[in-house]
């Protein structure tokens, strides 16, 4: 006998109240759930299937999914500015705070930054190099002359 429905939408209910409830940190829940809600319609639609071949689609639809996910994560985590030939530079326009946070104007706007040498303070008005980028903040180090 093939698993009903009803299982498989309970199952996705209870995966996805815990991705509400915060329990979910990497996306496995909610891709599990989505698969769950996946398989309740494809039970629905064809009763007939084995519950062993419904078993073995979950376990794919999830694996799958989470691998797909990793993926996609990785290729949107920080992004570095690429190199060039010399070095982009901004301006402090506000004071880093104790934390090594505060902002840049760079290519003509204000930046968030965060400064990579927080032992070293940096006033409004000061050069800084630009290293990196973390979505909108700027990842930065003091200018070195020479």
């Amino acid at each position: 006998m093939a698993v009903t429905p009803i299982l498989w939408l309970a199952l996705a209910a209870v995966l996805m109240a815990l991705v509400l409830a915060g329990a979910d940190s990497d996306g496995l829940l909610l891709i599990a759930g989505l698969a769950g809600l996946l398989l309740g319609l494809l039970a629905t639609l064809l009763p007939f299937v084995p519950t062993a071949a419904q078993l073995l689609l979950f376990g794919a639809l999830v694996g799958g999914g989470y691998l797909w996910l990793r993926q996609w994560s990785a290729q949107r985590q920080a992004r570095t500015i690429p190199p060039s030939a010399r070095a982009e530079l901004a301006e402090v326009i506000s004071p880093f705070d104790a934390n090594g946070e505060g902002r840049v104007r760079w290519q003509g706007q204000s930046w968030a930054a965060v400064t990579l040498a927080p032992t070293e303070g940096l006033a409004p008005g000061a050069q800084v190099t630009v290293m990196g980028r973390d979505g909108t903040c700027l990842q930065v180090l003091p200018r070195q002359e020479g």
